[in-house]
Parts: C-alpha cells; structure tokens; sequence
C-alpha cells in the first residue's frame, strides 16, 4: 500500500502535468483556427489572381498573333533583300574581277583564283536563271580568258623553273648508293616549294574547273625536253672531261652540295672496279702508236653511256615523284610513258648504233670493237629491275624496248664469239705476216687478250652463248650452265688456235725455228691462262689442259733440241779414230780429226748466227734452254777437245782448235739476244 505522502507527490505532478497538456492543446487549436483563416484569405487571392490572368490572356493572344505575322514579313523582306543583293552582286562579277583577269595570275595566285571562282559561279547562275542575259555572254568570256591566263602561267612557270640537271648532280646521285653517301646531299629539287605549289594549284583547278588536259600535254613535252637535255648534257660532260684530260669528274655546283666535289675519276654505276676494254691490236701499239687515243674515246663512250643509263633510271624515278603531286592519278601513267619517250628512245637508239657498229665489226673481224657490247650489255641486265620498276604501268612498247635492246646486244656478242672462233681456226698463212724470231704470233696474244676480257663478263658472254642454245638445257639456265657453256668456249677458240699455230708452224723451213715458234705460243698461252685465272674457267671443262700444253713445250724443247745434233755429231765418239798414244796418225786420221773439229766450228758458228737471232720473251724458258743446251754441248766438247786437243793432227793446231769449252758456252749463252 503506497504511503500517503507519496501519493500526494503524484497527484501533484499528474495535474501539473494534465495542465500542461491542456495549455499545448489550447495552443494547436489557435494554430489551427489561424491556419484556416489564412487559407481562406489564400484561396480568395487566388481565385482573384486566376480571374485577373484570364482577362489578360484574353487581350494578350490577338496582339501576339499579330506581332508573329509582322515578324515573317519582316523576315521575308529581309530574305528578299538578301537575294536581291546575291543577285545584283553577279551583275557586278564582270566588272569587279575583269582587271585582275586582264593582268594575269602572275605574284597573285590565290587571288586570282578566287576571282575565277566568282566568274564561275556567276556563269552558273545567268545560265541556270537569265540565259538570254548579255551578262553571261560577259562572264563566260572572262571565264575563258581566265582560263587561258592560267594555261600561260602553267607553262610560264614550267618553263621558266624547269632546270637541265648537271652532270655532277646526276654523277652524285648514281655513285652515292655505291659510296653509301647521305642522300641528303644529292636529292633533286626540280621545281622550288613555291612554284611547286603554284604549279600544282594551277593543275587541280584546271582539272577540276577547266575542263581541260592541255596542260598535261604542255607538262611532259617540256620535262621531258629536260629530262633528255640532261641526259645528253652528261655525254657531253664526258666527252668534255676525256678530251681536256682523260678523267671524267663533277665540277663544283654552287648551292647544291655542301661539299665541292673534288677533281676524281668517275666510278661505273653497280661495278666494283672499271673495267677498260683493250683493243686486239694493243700488243702493236708500242711498235706502231695509230691507235694512241682511240682507247680513251672508246672508254669514254662506253662509261658515258653507262652513266646515262643509270642516269636515266634515277631521272626518271624522279620525274614521277614529281608527276604525282601535279597530274591527277588517272593521267599518271600515260603522261609518265609520254615523258620519257624522247630520253628512252635516245638512249635505245645508241645501244642499237652500237650494236650495229658491232656487227660491222664482225664483218670486217674487228673483235675488239665488239667487246664494247659486253660492259654495256652486263650493266643493262643489272639494270633491268630498276628499269622494270620505273616502266611499271607504261605501255608495253615502252617496257619491251630495254628487253629488246638486251636480245640484240646478246644475239651479236653471241655471233662475234662464235665468229672468233671460227677466225681464229681460219686464219690464213701469210708468209709474211709470221715473226721471223719465232716470237709469239699476233694471232696469239689477240685470241689470249680477247679471252681474258672475257674474264670480267663470265656471266654476260655465257647468257650470250646460252641464248643460242635451243637445247632443254638451255630452257633451265642458271650460273652453272653458263660457266660450262663458257668454258666449252674458250677450250673451242684455244683448240683452234692450236690447230692454227700448228698449220702456221709449216711456213718455217727450218725445223728448230718452227720448234721455237710452237714453244714460244704454247709457253704464252699456258703462262696467260695460269696468270689471269682463264686456267680455272678452263679446267671446268678440260681438267688436263695445263699438263697438256706443258707436255707441247717439252716436246717442241726436245724438237728443238735435236737441231744441234749436226753439231754434237761431229764430236761424238762414233765413228772417231782409235789410235795408240805415242803412235804416229796416219793422213787418213789426222784428215778425219781436221774433219771434225772444223765441222764442229762451222756447224757451231753457223747455229749461233741464226739463232742469235730468235728470240724467247719468256726470261725461264729462254735460261732453262740455253742451259740444257750448254750442258749437253759442253759435255760432248769438253770430251773431245780432251782427247784431240794434245794429239799432233796437225802443224796449226789453232786453226781448228779455234774455241774453249768456256767460249763454247758463252756463244750458247748469246742465243735468242738479239741485243746481244
């Protein structure tokens, strides 16, 4: 049960608490009664408001209809201004651009093209809108004239800009792949940045606006009279250069190159060294000097052809770089193909005079004219991709005309190898053209010369023979078969000249000498073979050839040799008297022993005479013979005049006893000098 105290506490705070919750609640009533008083004066505001807004809406929508329909007619007035002014403005085009058109494109490119483009359009709009108008008769015939202007300026600046390139520019640009130089240095720049530029402008909107392809033909007729100017401006250059002295070189061009080029001989474009080719007739040129200088001139056509070839390739490469930035794509080829005509046809047209200078050669058995094609010929076959590369898209006269120059060029090497040959078994027997020495034959050191020139065209002169070929054989053509082909060859044209020396040997009437003849030849063909490595290109076909032409020399050495047995037989034991020492010579013995030593004397005086004058160029071959010579004389001499020389044959002993085993020697020693 709770105490009476503490329930009074409770009632206490319960009715202060009941109290305030009265207060609360008499104050939400209030808030509440506030609130609906307040959205009563709301509600009348906004029914006021509504009512207001629907009377001004009701005012506002006609004036806003009208100001909408005042505003498209404002609109419209100005449209129709605007393309009244548009209008109008054609009808000023003419005399607004006819001054500049008058003056030309000439320093104002661009503006000028922008005035082509109003005449353009205005043309477009009097036809299009009024074309009875006098306006567009005005307009199309400045249109016109502006055209033509800028026909004129296209070819104005071709001409003007267009530069023959110089010979050392082009020398440069050939060698400096070989000499791994910076290309930097040596690209071409036909046409300044700026004219470029114009050029190009000038192309596309003739192409686009004019309607014309006139100027592609201007285009190429006159790049392609520098492409051909400078062509034959570096044969000039070598023709130049060789006849002021001898070396080909670049002079210095100023702006061009960092460097000056210094005063050197002239590298063949893709060889490693330069090859010159020698003239058959070389070996007389010490006796008779009719040919001094002919060799230069022949060089110096053969280099300056070569380098007009390769100048050709890269000039042409060129070229088209240019050509695409200026003639649209679809014109490319055939303007490109029209280009290079002149240039191309040139050079074909010299490789054909050439090759016809050739065949003349052959007729007359000139070889030596002939290997001018070989050079010539290797260099068009390195060539022929490039070439191939740069005639890709052209026509197909133009791509078969290198092919057809390398048919020609291999067709008459291929006739002059087999025409030497067949000259060299041919070769007549004339007495007088034989070295009374016994010296090698001019027939010789010509086949020998010609053969190593060979040397440096192994692949050239067998592709030569290979395209004669009709064999299968010849259908699988690689380097192998044509070194065979090759060295079939050259075992043909020294099997000839064998037979030859040997048909030519019978001239001589005396055996030895035609001993020493057939010794000298076979000795100068076997040490040419060994000393230019024709040996190895031989033994590919023919692997005894060297053991066969030194069994020749010692046969004709043992030939000749036999030529003093008419003077060791009068001093050989055979045949001399016996006689007892102390026992008197009968007239019969001491007439004999006379016999033989003046036999032996003028057999050897006569031998030393004749011989003396024959000679053996080769230094080893001429030692060795004298001294086999000397020992086999010596021997059978010394053995004589030791059993002879005491006995009393006769009252004047030094009219027979008229030499010493030591002179003896010294007259053999003399053989074959004819300084001596």
């Amino acid at each position: 049960m709770i105490p009476p105290q503490e329930a009074s506490v409770r009632r206490r705070e319960i009715e202060d608490k009941l109290k305030q919750e009265e207060e609360t609640l008499s104050f939400i009533r209030d808030s509440l009664e506030k609130s609906d008083q307040l959205t009563k004066n709301m509600v009348s505001i906004l029914s006021s408001f509504e009512s207001r807004l629907m009377k001004l809406e009701n005012s506002i929508i006609p004036v806003h209809k009208q100001t909408e329909n005042l505003q498209r007619l404002q609109e419209n007035v100005e449209k129709t201004l605007s393309c009244l002014d548009h209008v109008i403005s054609y009808y000023h085009v003419a005399s607004d651009t006819e001054k500049i058109i008058r003056e030309g494109p000439t320093g104002r490119l661009e503006e000028y093209l922008g005035c082509m483009a109003k005449i353009q359009k205005a043309v477009e709009y009097f036809q299009d809108n009024n074309p009875d108008s006098p306006e567009l008769n005005r307009v199309k015939f400045l249109f016109e004239r502006g055209k033509e202007s800028l026909e004129s300026e296209f070819r104005s600046l071709m001409t003007r800009h267009s530069k023959v390139v110089s010979p050392v520019l082009i020398l440069d640009l050939i060698s400096g792949e070989d000499e791994m130089e910076a290309q930097d240095d040596i690209t071409l720049e036909h046409l300044s940045e700026s004219v470029l530029h114009d050029v190009i402008r000038i192309s596309r909107w003739l192409v686009e606006y004019g309607r014309n392809q006139d100027f592609m033909n201007v285009y190429y007729q006159i790049r392609s009279s520098q492409l051909d100017r400078s062509i034959k401006g570096l044969k000039e250059h070598f023709r130049k250069s060789t006849s002021s002295s001898g070396v080909p070189y670049s002079p210095a061009i100023p702006n061009k190159r960092k460097d000056t080029p210094t005063k050197k001989p002239v590298k063949r474009p893709g060889h490693e060294h330069d090859f010159r080719v020698k003239h058959l007739s070389e070996a007389l040129n010490d006796k008779h000097g009719p040919l001094a200088g002919r060799d230069d001139m022949l060089d110096m056509e053969i280099d300056a052809y070569i380098h007009c070839v390769s100048a050709f390739v890269k000039l042409a490469q060129s070229e088209y770089q240019l050509l695409t930035d200026i003639i649209p794509e679809h014109h490319q080829k055939k303007t490109f193909d029209s280009l290079i005509q002149d240039a191309l046809d040139g050079l074909m047209m010299e490789g054909e005079n050439i090759v016809s200078v050739a065949r003349k050669a052959i007729i007359r058995h000139d070889y030596s004219a002939v290997l001018t094609v070989f050079p010539i010929l290797r260099h068009l076959k390195q060539t022929k991709p490039e070439f191939d590369q740069v005639l890709q898209g052209t026509a197909a006269s133009t791509k078969n005309k290198l092919p057809g120059l390398i048919t020609s060029m291999e067709t008459t090497g291929a006739k002059a190898l087999e025409d030497f040959a067949d000259n060299i078994k041919n070769d007549p027997d004339k007495e007088y053209n034989m070295p009374k020495d016994g010296t090698v034959h001019e027939l010789t050191s010509n086949a020998i010369l010609f053969l190593q020139q060979l040397l440096d065209f192994q692949e050239t002169a067998g592709a030569m023979l290979a395209s004669q070929e009709t064999s299968s054989s010849a259908t699988s053509y690689n380097s192998e078969f044509s070194k065979r082909l090759l060295s079939t060859y050259i075992c043909k044209v020294l099997g000839n000249l064998q037979l030859n020396l040997l048909s030519k040997s019978k001239v001589y009437e005396d055996p030895a000498l035609r001993a020493i003849f057939l010794h000298n030849n076979y000795n100068y063909i076997l040490k040419s073979l060994e000393k230019s490595e024709l040996i190895h290109l031989v033994a590919v076909t023919q692997k005894t050839a060297e053991r066969s032409y030194r069994e020749h020399i010692e046969q004709q050495i043992q030939t000749y040799q036999r030529s003093w047995l008419k003077v060791t037989d009068y001093i050989s034991e055979k045949n001399l008297p016996v006689f007892q020492p102390g026992v008197k010579l009968r007239d019969k013995e001491r007439q004999m022993i006379k016999e033989r030593f003046k036999g032996f004397n003028d057999g050897l005086e006569e031998l030393c005479k004749i011989q003396k004058a024959w000679a053996i160029p080769d230094t080893e071959q001429r030692d060795k013979i004298r001294q086999a010579q000397k020992t086999i004389v010596k021997e059978n001499y010394g053995a004589f005049l030791h059993r002879y020389a005491s006995v009393p044959f006769t009252k004047n002993p030094e009219k027979y006893i008229k030499y010493r085993v030591e002179q003896v020697a010294d007259m053999i020693e003399r053989l074959f000098d004819t300084s001596a």
